[in-house]
């Protein structure tokens, strides 16, 4: 059974050829962006949905649905590099980083966890099944657990290497590393971070380039800023997004489609979400 289940993509433009033959590896092509969304419906959707269903919704929540609805709406995004082409992919996943402390030593770690199809699930699905995931592998029952352990115990020279075999193995020959404890498709199709947790306003996080990821999406703190309401300054509640995006997969045409929906998504909720569960 193949790793992932994938069409190869054909008449790619000049553009997407050149961009291929320029950019060798995932360090060398990538492109930052940002965009700044109004959060006050948002959050007042968030706080109605929590009272309503007792479910600890969250932005990364109603972002991962978005994710899904962006790549749905530019299905050439959700994409890989193999073997000097794209491939398409057939399913969404949007991989969320986990941070983790170790009980004993208190070091914080960093793992993930992947919503499969999130444009298809609802919002109550998509907490339950996040939470679920999340304290798998904070409790280290997760299949990604086995992957870490073995860099745990390998040689710091050593995971460089580990990391090439797994991208090679794993993306460009397609294989299933299940016996090896590595998950299939374990990345999926987009990465989310929520630096906002963290307090940070925004970043720009590294592709990670074994991943074969292309999007990367930062998530800042929600913040009061000043916005202009039909010609006015007005007081206001903002989220910035940051995105870092593999130029050789994607440009500026895929991106501006992207922005609009999650900016549709992000600032009416109850038109895109749906109404607040009863």
């Amino acid at each position: 059974m193949p790793n992932l289940k994938l069409r190869r993509k054909s008449n790619l433009s000049a553009f997407r050829k050149i961009a291929l033959g320029t950019w060798h590896t995932a360090y060398d092509p990538s492109v930052y962006g940002s965009l700044t969304l109004r959060m006050e419906r948002a959050e007042s959707y968030l706080e109605r949905f929590r009272r309503a269903t007792g479910r600890r919704l969250t932005l990364s929540h109603m972002m991962a649905k978005a994710a899904g609805a962006a790549l749905q709406a530019m299905p050439d995004a959700n994409a890989i590099l193999r073997l000097g082409g794209i491939y398409l992919r057939d399913r969404i996943g949007v991989f969320f980083q986990v941070a983790l402390e170790d009980p004993i030593t208190g070091q914080i770690d960093l793992s993930g966890t992947t919503i499969f199809e999130p444009e298809d699930k609802s919002l109550l699905a998509i907490v339950d099944e996040f939470e679920e995931r999340t304290a798998k592998v904070r409790g280290g029952s997760d299949r990604k657990d086995g992957a870490r352990n073995l860099f745990r115990r390998a040689p710091s020279f050593a995971i460089g290497p580990i990391l090439d075999a797994v991208g090679f193995f794993g993306y460009t020959l397609n294989l299933d590393l299940e016996k090896l404890g590595v998950p299939n498709d374990a990345f999926g199709s987009i990465m989310i971070t929520n630096v906002g947790s963290l307090g940070l306003e925004e970043a720009y996080p590294p592709l990670v380039p074994y991943s074969r990821v292309p999007i990367i999406l930062a998530m800042g703190a929600v913040q009061d800023a000043p916005v202009v309401e039909a010609g006015q300054v007005v007081p206001g509640r903002v989220m910035k997004v940051c995105a870092t995006f593999d130029h050789r997969v994607l440009d500026g045409a895929h991106a501006a489609i992207m922005v609009r929906t999650l900016r549709t998504w992000m600032e009416d909720p109850e038109a895109s979400f749906g109404p607040v569960p009863e």
